[in-house]
């Protein structure tokens, strides 16, 4: 069986611009392996989904401990990689990140996304040279444990502004965090709610990491963002979604099946 670090090293292996790695996101021990029998060759969980099958609301409301708690149980479900969306790190300074993915790596996780947003401030997002620092933390702390993380780093510029009103200026923007991002140590760049074709191109050029998109209903086709040049495709609280859809109706028809 692979060891933690070779996990590690293959997980970085799979993001390979225009032949994208995809991560179909799971919430908990069956999921993942639901997934993994799938085919998959690596398992992602999403932090929406599983603060959503835990009863609690996205945006860190679900305790580190409990987080952690399930990501033990899914590396222990099956024999994969397993990266962790820490969310913004469950902490504002690099220190308080830093602890964070040192736990996420004892926990078992070989990767994990660390979001640019100000966790409860609406639309903030931490300053660039802020971000860089916690980023760089996070690499230190990677270092330190001796697991060669993948960093992916997000920017949540695109999810914060209306789909309508993404433009050059705003992938300007996005693209002078992802430099800094680099610097810090980032693997990968996540430009999560971007879904216009030009722009995801114009990122991928000009990107110096490999670039990860999440698949909205009106993203491009998993086909066309390889060809775009995207690394990593991820799917979010989609997964979960379509799933609760799918036991809430089969619930409804079976009450429905005693009546009248």
């Amino acid at each position: 069986m692979p060891t933690q670090a070779e996990h590690a090293a293959a997980f970085h292996r799979l993001h390979v611009k225009g032949h994208p790695v995809v991560l179909y996101n799971v919430w908990d021990a069956g999921t993942a392996q639901a997934v993994a029998r799938a085919g998959a060759k690596a398992i992602a969980t999403g932090s929406w989904s599983v603060a959503a099958a835990h009863g609690f609301e996205d945006g860190e409301r679900i305790p580190l401990d409990a987080a952690l708690a399930n990501l033990r149980e899914i590396v222990a479900a099956v024999q994969l990689p397993v990266s962790l969306d820490l969310e913004a790190g469950y902490g504002t300074s690099p220190e308080e990140v830093a602890t964070s993915v040192t736990r996420a790596i004892g926990a078992g996780a070989i990767g994990f996304n660390l979001e640019d947003q100000v966790m409860g401030a609406a639309d903030a997002l931490y300053p660039v040279a802020e971000q860089e620092a916690r980023v760089r933390a996070a690499r230190a702390a990677a270092d330190r444990a001796g697991i060669p993380v993948y960093i992916n780093a997000r920017t949540d510029l695109f999810l914060k502004a209306d789909p309508a009103r993404h433009d050059d200026a705003l992938v300007t923007a996005a693209l002078e965090r992802a430099h800094a991002y680099a610097r810090g140590g980032a693997s990968g760049f996540f430009a999560a709610g971007l879904i216009d074709e030009s722009l995801i191109a114009r990122v991928c050029k000009e990107c110096p990491l490999p670039v990860n998109i999440l698949v909205r209903p009106t993203a491009p086709s998993g086909k066309r963002l390889a060809a775009l040049g995207v690394a990593r495709i991820s799917y979010g609280p989609g997964p979960y979604r379509v799933a609760m859809q799918s036991v809430e109706e089969a619930a409804r028809q079976a009450l429905a099946s005693v009546e009248g």
